[in-house]
């Protein structure tokens, strides 16, 4: 299954699931708006993305070039 996306206008944030079934063991914080949750294995199954509407920084995010596509079809300014 590829990456999905979760978007909640309200709050200005994107989730996307890199995988999905998987139980969240810990989050790190990149950022103020920057967030990856990690599996019990130490992999990456979630980002999130807070202030979308005013772009994206997506250096340091897992599978990079795949949220680039995800985010570029939503029309969402990317800063690499």
């Amino acid at each position: 299954m590829g990456l999905s996306i979760e978007y909640s206008r309200e709050v200005d944030a994107i989730y996307i699931w890199l995988r999905r079934g998987v139980e969240r063991a810990f989050g790190r914080k990149l950022d103020d708006s920057r967030y990856i949750d990690f599996g019990g294995d130490g992999r990456p199954i979630g980002i999130e993305l807070l202030n979308v509407s005013h772009g994206v920084e997506t250096e340091g995010l897992p599978e990079k070039e795949a949220v680039e596509r995800l985010l570029a079809r939503r029309r969402i300014r990317i800063f690499a």
